[in-house]
C-alpha cells in the first residue's frame, strides 16, 4: 500500500514538472516578446535574452506604430470583422445545427455527411475559384468579400458540427413538453435549445472571433485600399515602412493579440465547461 502511495506521489511529480516546463517554453516567447515591446533597440539587441524587465520602460515603439500606420483604424477593421462575422455565423450554424440534430427530413445524414467531406478541402485550394466568383460579383475591394464567404466556409461548417452535437445532448424532454404546451418549432429552438446552449455557443463565438481576427491570406488577396485593411494585414506594413525594426513590430503584434486574449478571459469559463460536457466527439 505504502509502496503504491509513493509510486502514485513519484509519478505525479514527475507529470506536474514535465508540464510546469512545457507551459513556460510555450508561454516564454509570448512573456519575451510583450516586454520586448517595451524595450529600446539598444536593450533588444544587446541586452540578455532571460532578461524580460526593460529597464528603462519606453513607450517609443507603441508611439511609432501609432505614427507610421493608421492603426486604430486597422484595430476597427478587425473589431468589425470579427464581431459582425461570428453574429452571422452563430445564428445560421446554430439553425442548421438544430435541424440536423432534431428535425427528420429525407437525406439529412448524407446532406450533414457532405457539409462534413467540405472540411477536408485545404483552404488554398479553394482561392482562385474564389476570387474568381468575388471578381464576378464585383466584391474585390468591398467588405461583402470578407463576409459572405466566411458564412459559408469550412469554420462555419464545424460550427455546425460543434453546435449538434452539444444540441443532441440536450434531454429530449424539454423540447417534448414545450411542443405539448404548444410551441412551435422556431420557439422551440428560440425559447429551450438556445437558453440551454449559451456555453456551446460562447465557445463557437471564442473560436469564429479567433478565426476573424487572426485571418490574414484572404485579406491579403481581395483588399486593395489601405484603410480597409484588418489588423493583421496591417502588420505587415509595419515590415517594410521602418526597415524592420522588430520593437515596434512587437508593439504592434502585442495590440494584435490582447483583444483574443481579452474575449478568452471573459468566456473562458463556457468555453471549458463546454468542452468538458461535450467531449467533442462524443454524442
Amino acid at each position: 500500500m505504502e509502496v503504491n502511495f509513493l509510486k502514485i506521489k513519484v509519478g505525479s511529480i514527475i507529470f506536474y514538472s514535465v508540464m510546469t516546463v512545457l507551459s513556460i517554453t510555450m508561454i516564454y516567447p509570448f512573456i519575451w516578446g510583450v516586454t520586448a515591446s517595451f524595450k529600446t533597440t539598444a536593450q533588444l539587441y544587446n541586452g540578455n535574452p532571460f532578461n524580460l524587465i526593460p529597464n528603462p520602460i519606453t513607450t517609443y515603439n507603441y508611439e511609432r506604430v501609432v505614427e507610421l500606420l493608421p492603426f486604430g483604424r486597422f484595430v476597427l477593421n478587425s473589431l468589425f470583422l470579427s464581431t459582425f462575422v461570428p453574429v452571422l455565423q452563430i445564428i445560421l450554424a446554430s439553425m442548421a445545427a438544430y435541424s440536423f440534430a432534431r428535425l427528420n427530413f429525407k437525406g439529412k445524414n448524407i446532406i450533414f455527411l457532405m457539409l462534413l467531406g467540405t472540411m477536408m478541402i485545404p483552404g488554398h485550394v479553394t482561392l482562385i475559384p474564389n476570387f474568381i466568383i468575388m471578381r464576378i460579383l464585383h466584391w474585390i475591394d468591398k467588405y461583402e468579400a470578407l463576409i459572405v464567404p466566411s458564412l459559408v466556409s469550412g469554420g462555419n461548417i464545424f460550427n455546425i458540427f460543434f453546435l449538434r452535437q452539444y444540441f443532441l445532448s440536450i434531454p429530449k424532454d424539454l423540447e417534448a413538453a414545450a411542443i405539448i404546451d404548444g410551441c412551435s418549432r422556431f420557439r422551440v429552438f428560440l425559447n429551450i435549445i438556445l437558453p440551454n446552449a449559451k456555453p456551446a455557443l460562447a465557445t463557437v463565438a471564442i473560436l469564429s472571433f479567433n478565426r476573424k481576427w487572426n485571418e490574414f491570406l484572404w485579406p491579403m488577396i481581395v483588399m486593395n485600399t489601405y484603410e480597409k485593411m484588418p489588423i493583421q494585414v496591417g502588420l505587415q506594413y509595419l515590415k517594410g515602412s521602418v526597415n524592420t525594426n522588430w520593437g515596434i513590430v512587437l508593439a504592434g503584434s502585442t495590440i494584435a493579440i490582447l483583444p483574443t486574449i481579452i474575449i478568452f478571459l471573459v468566456f473562458q469559463k463556457y468555453f471549458i465547461r463546454t468542452v468538458v460536457n461535450t467531449g467533442l466527439g462524443g454524442q
